[in-house]
């Protein structure tokens, strides 16, 4: 998975970490359950808000 994987990434979150609100996360968090994802691959300096904002978001859509 890349950076730009956003819902791929929203549905490996939504499946790990079913205990979590997605509309709390702050992005330390989020950027750093990203990193950990099984699969996820890319460089870890790509990551912004713009795009940890894109992956919140379908987070709570897939959740929704």
């Amino acid at each position: 998975m890349k950076w730009t994987d956003v819902n791929e990434i929203a549905i490996s979150l939504a499946d790990s970490k079913t205990d979590v609100d997605p509309r709390y996360v702050n992005f330390v968090d989020l950027r750093n359950w990203v990193l950990a994802l099984e699969g996820f691959n890319d460089d870890p300096n790509h990551s912004g808000e713009k795009i940890l904002e894109a992956i919140q978001a379908a987070w709570i859509e897939e959740v929704e």
